[in-house]
């Protein structure tokens, strides 16, 4: 069990506006991991990027935690998990995104809370742990 970090979170990292080595600081004790969706969602942003500067920026940070973080694949596991979630979801009208919904569903199948930006939507998803991260958003200077 651990923290899956959400690309809410680290989007606003590399953009400076997420204290991540704060967030980090204060789960000393738990493994942290990315998911392979969160990390094809930061590659499509540095393929995105038109400035030379900006995707060089991005593609050192994504590299970066790409190499830092064990990223979570998704599997025929997460796979039964996400089949359940989005029948429920949609019993109850209130689904999320496809993204988010295959991001919870990995951490739903592993025990795992997530750290995001995105509460709102990640909160329809029954017995899904949100990790706290207000108090680690930067205000822009």
């Amino acid at each position: 069990m651990g923290v899956i970090l959400d690309s809410s979170v680290l989007i606003a990292a590399e953009r400076k506006r997420f204290d991540l080595v704060g967030f980090l600081s204060a789960h000393p004790n738990e493994a942290i991991f990315i998911t392979a969706i969160t990390a094809s969602e930061l590659l499509h942003g540095c393929e995105r990027a038109n400035d030379p500067a900006i995707r060089e920026r991005r593609v050192r940070f994504v590299e970066g935690l790409l190499q830092d973080y064990a990223v979570l694949p998704f599997t025929l596991n997460e796979a039964r998990t996400h089949a359940q979630l989005w029948a429920g979801l949609e019993r109850k009208g209130t689904p999320i995104g496809e993204r988010d919904l295959l991001i919870a569903a990995i951490a739903k199948a592993g025990g795992h809370s997530i750290a995001t930006n995105n509460h709102d939507e990640f909160a329809r998803v029954p017995g899904l742990v949100l990790e706290e991260v207000q108090s680690f958003i930067l205000k822009p200077v």
